[in-house]
Formats: structure tokens, C-alpha cells, sequence
């Protein structure tokens, strides 16, 4: 099995803690809370055992220093960014602190907060889940929580493939509409394609899916599914994504999962890189 990450050096370890669940509570989306109760559009609750880790950063470096720290160290990993979000895009920070990693010393200002979620995969196939959150307190002392986890096989995680290390995602995209489409595409989401796909070489695959409706036939299915993989690929190409990397693969109805995040009129994102 892999070696953990080491704490970031310029930083003290304030508190360890073990984690051992049947359920943990992973998110892959900003957090809110509604009448008391979490709400985020992707939570995953995998079986896991691991640590988390609490660290107060010395005052002659930064959160910024300390989160590029822990993504250089997953990038050594191949591992995969599930989510990642800054400042209020996060949601309320009060909400990460004390109802998600119980912890009240990361509770800080909303702007100053940012959280990431990634995956990979160790030579030994022992799949691993880390979380990074940091933040900025009132009274302007810095601390990172990090989780670093290891799960079962049969783990469903969303936007992580068990396959080459080339591949990434995919960014599942939701679609509504006929003639003009609306995507369910947020900033945290094209951020993130925008970075894969800047590599050199890198092309872009779009997984294009619908449903088959009770009066519609195969082939009106399958042309919305292309028409929807044209829209996104005009979109994509206005955030900077040559319509040269883009690869359309209308899939329609053709194909069904039995993962809940894997329904619907839906575009299946993917990133493929240069070998």
C-alpha cells in the first residue's frame, strides 16, 4: 500500500484523528444547509478507514502554499480531482467546520475557505480518497484539515475511472432542453476541464446520453443526443477548448448504470491525454 502524505512541514499537527466508517460522508459539490439538514447535490458515503488531520500553518507561510503542497503531492499520484471549490462557491464555512469535519477551529470567513476531494489508485490497486479543506480564521491563524482514506473495491466514486491513468473524469454534465439546451455546468466544473484539457495533446471525449421516452423513436433519441453533444462542444470552445480536441460519442439510451449519478439527459465528460 501506498505511503501516506505527510503533513505539510511549515505546519503544526494540531490534532490526528482515526476514521473508521461503514458510511462517510464525502462531498462532491458545495454544502448547504436547509432547515438544519446537509444538502449538496453529489454526496458519496463509502466504507473507509484512514486519519484526519488537523494543521495550523506557521505564520511565516500560507494556506496557499499548503494546498499546492497536498495537490503537487497527489499529482505524483496520478490522482484524479473530483471537486474542487473556492470561497463561497464552497457554501458557509461555519457549515464545513462544525457539521462536516466537526471541527470548530477551521470555522473562518466564507471568502477564505476552499476544499478539493481527489481519488487514485496505488500500485498495490488499493484505491485511496483524500480531502483537503483550509481556511482562514477571524483572527487570521490558517489551518488545513486533511483526510486521507482508503476504501473497498467496489467503491462508487463519481468522476474517478478505474482505468488508464490517461483518462480522466468523467464530469458528468446534466442537459435539459430540445432546441436550445441548458447544461448543469458549474464554475468548479469547467475550472477543472479547463485544466485537463490545456495539456498538449489532450482531447476531449463527450459521452453523449438520453433517455428514451415512451413515445419517441430510436433515432429522434439518438439526434437529440448529438445535438446536445454539439452544444456543449460550442460551449466548451467559448471557455477555451478547441473544437479540435473534441470528440462526440452519441451513446443515447444505448447504455444504462445502475449508479444514481449516472441517469438522465446527461453528457459524460472525459479527458484523454497523449501517451
Amino acid at each position: 500500500m501506498a505511503a501516506p502524505i505527510e503533513p505539510y512541514e511549515r505546519a503544526s499537527l494540531e490534532l490526528e484523528r482515526p476514521i473508521q466508517s461503514s458510511s462517510h460522508r464525502i462531498l462532491l459539490s458545495p454544502v448547504r444547509e436547509v432547515n438544519d439538514e446537509i444538502r449538496s447535490e453529489s454526496i458519496i458515503r463509502p466504507a473507509v478507514e484512514g486519519v484526519g488531520q488537523l494543521l495550523q500553518v506557521n505564520r511565516d507561510a500560507s494556506r496557499s502554499a499548503a494546498r499546492k503542497y497536498y495537490l503537487d503531492q497527489l499529482d505524483e499520484r496520478n490522482a484524479v480531482i473530483l471537486f474542487r471549490c473556492t470561497g463561497r462557491d464552497c457554501g458557509r464555512s461555519n457549515v464545513w467546520a462544525n457539521q462536516i469535519f466537526n471541527e470548530a477551529r477551521l470555522y473562518g470567513r466564507d471568502i477564505n475557505q476552499d476544499y478539493l476531494a481527489a481519488a487514485y489508485k496505488d500500485t498495490d490497486g488499493v484505491l485511496h480518497l483524500v480531502l483537503v479543506y483550509t481556511v482562514t480564521r477571524g483572527n487570521q491563524r490558517e489551518y488545513v484539515w486533511v483526510e486521507q482514506l482508503t476504501t473497498g473495491p467496489d467503491a462508487v466514486v463519481p468522476g474517478f475511472s478505474t482505468g488508464s491513468a490517461r483518462i480522466r473524469g468523467p464530469v458528468i454534465v446534466s442537459w435539459s432542453g430540445g432546441v436550445t439546451f441548458q447544461f448543469d455546468y458549474d464554475a468548479a466544473a469547467r475550472r477543472q476541464l479547463q485544466e485537463w484539457s490545456a495539456e498538449p495533446g489532450s482531447q476531449v471525449l463527450l459521452n453523449s446520453y438520453t433517455v428514451l421516452g415512451d413515445d419517441q423513436s430510436l433515432a429522434d433519441a439518438m439526434d437529440r443526443a448529438r445535438q446536445a453533444a454539439d452544444s456543449l462542444a460550442t460551449l466548451l470552445g467559448k471557455s477555451g477548448v478547441s473544437r479540435e480536441q473534441i470528440v462526440p460519442v452519441i451513446i443515447g439510451p444505448a447504455v444504462r448504470f445502475e449508479d444514481p449519478s449516472r441517469q438522465g439527459n446527461r453528457i459524460e465528460v472525459k479527458v484523454v491525454s497523449q501517451p
